[in-house]
């Protein structure tokens, strides 16, 4: 019995602490997660302006990876001119004129924390914001009593959540 107490008390006092120090971090994710949904849409974006001179005589592909604009596709050519949605590109000089809707600087960062792949920087920063999700959610089954009206309740919205997410997955 005092271990099972010592284990309960553990989960309890590491879970409320975690939580407070994890509380930014989650708002942050949070609000970034919601954005990544809109990402095909122009929620929140404004138009930038942009005047560039990358190397001369790009194909297609190459300068698409520079301008790094989705969907990238040079709708005709005309005099070493290629025309694109958006804006034009000098083959011949290497300048480039065009527009991108972004979203505001703080956003944008907002939104590349969340999609930090491991090799950089903030990798880290998403490695332990998962692990600690995953304890919140072991942790909080030893917040009640197993006996409890409220774990027995809490079980059924886990049984829910999880029927919910694989049917969404599925589907």
């Amino acid at each position: 019995m005092d271990r099972i107490h010592n284990t309960k008390s553990f989960m309890r006092i590491t879970h409320r602490y975690l939580g407070y120090f994890m509380a930014g971090i989650m708002t942050i994710y949070a609000v970034s997660g919601v954005l990544l949904v809109y990402r095909d849409t122009d929620v929140l974006k404004k138009e930038k302006n942009y005047e560039k001179v990358f190397e001369k005589n790009l194909d297609e592909k190459a300068l698409g990876k520079e301008i790094k604009i989705k969907g990238f596709e040079v709708e005709k050519t005309e005099n070493g001119i290629l025309y694109f949605k958006g804006g034009t590109y000098n083959s011949a000089t290497g300048e480039a004129k065009y527009v991108k809707k972004e979203l505001p600087y703080v956003l944008d960062k907002m939104t590349k924390l969340h999609k930090a792949p491991s090799k950089e920087k903030l990798g880290g920063l998403n490695t332990l914001f998962g692990i600690s999700l995953f304890f919140f959610v072991v942790s909080s089954f030893w917040m009640f009593n197993p006996k409890s009206k409220a774990f027995k309740r809490g079980m059924i919205f886990t049984g829910i959540g999880l029927v919910v997410s694989i049917i969404l997955l599925l589907i």
